[in-house]
């Protein structure tokens, strides 16, 4: 298995499996982030959001919609995606970091949470779902 760094990357596929992506942990300005690359486009989130994801949904204790959604589009309640930006997850806000490109937690951190063994997501064209494991 691939170690999550820049020279031996997470590879991954979007929930529906129609896109390929990587994923690594790296560090920007003294904070550990998580870099997705997307083709040419590279989105940060806080590295912690791994944690504290699979803690909400351990918590959740059943299926949770992805919700994904661009950052300037408004996130369908009661989603991971509207989690992932929302002033009551542990850090008060949005886990993207990176302006213009904080959205799509719903897309791209499911299937590192599956990989890493913390998550089970479904993998459907459309309205896919996770829950903790």
């Amino acid at each position: 298995m691939n170690t999550g760094t820049k020279e031996n990357p997470w590879l991954l596929k979007t929930p529906p499996l129609s896109s390929d992506y990587q994923m690594y942990k790296d560090e920007k300005d003294g904070k550990d982030i998580l870099v997705c690359a997307v083709g040419k486009t590279i989105l940060h989130y806080d590295y912690r959001c791994i944690e504290d994801l699979h803690a909400m949904l351990k918590k959740h204790n059943d299926w949770m919609e992805l919700g994904s959604a661009d950052e300037q589009k408004p996130a369908k309640e009661g989603t991971v995606e509207a989690w992932g930006r929302s002033e009551t997850n542990p850090i008060g806000g949005w886990y993207g970091l990176k302006k213009g490109f904080k959205g799509r937690f719903g897309m791209y951190l499911p299937p590192l949470l599956e990989l890493l063994g913390l998550a089970e997501v479904t993998h459907n064209p459309k309205g896919n779902k996770m829950r903790a494991l």
